[in-house]
């Protein structure tokens, strides 16, 4: 799979894992997260590894991040999405959606799903809804995993 990068004023958003600052990205998910506390950092970075994970940066500073996890084929799921505190109020968030919804290997897919608690109305601007029949999905979920 080709890099994926679309520039926007001084900002970037690109699928190059050599630009990623690991340090910035576990350090958001282990300490500020609600959905990835004391997450190990071998875990962020097998959980890229084996994702497209799209880094957004000013200038050369990593300010967000997010991965789809996807077959490429019919099926995506949106995971570990953030935009760091101080850089939010500058739309990256909703300029960060456009370009995972537009990134050409994801196009024509059958299903998008994530899991949030709080970013509801944000992600309802790009389409998605709650499930049509929950009662249809199932799930195993270990209770706090990394304490």
């Amino acid at each position: 799979m080709s890099v994926y990068e679309v520039h926007k004023d001084n900002f970037l958003i690109s699928t190059d894992k050599a630009k990623l600052q690991l340090g910035v990205i576990h350090q958001y998910l282990s300490e500020e997260s609600y959905w990835a506390k004391n997450i190990p950092i071998e875990i962020v970075e097998k959980s890229i590894s084996n994702s497209i994970a799209f880094g957004v940066y000013d200038k050369n500073e990593q300010v967000g991040f997010c991965r789809v996890i996807s077959d490429l084929s019919t099926f995506a799921y949106l995971a570990d999405v953030f935009v760091l505190e101080n850089s939010r109020g500058n739309g990256l968030s909703k300029w960060l959606m456009e370009v995972v919804l537009e990134h050409p290997d994801l196009q024509g897919l059958r299903r998008w799903v994530l899991a949030t608690e709080d970013a509801h109305g944000l992600y309802a601007q790009y389409g998605f809804v709650p499930l049509e029949k929950p009662q249809n999905f199932m799930n195993i979920r270990l209770a706090n995993p990394y304490a």
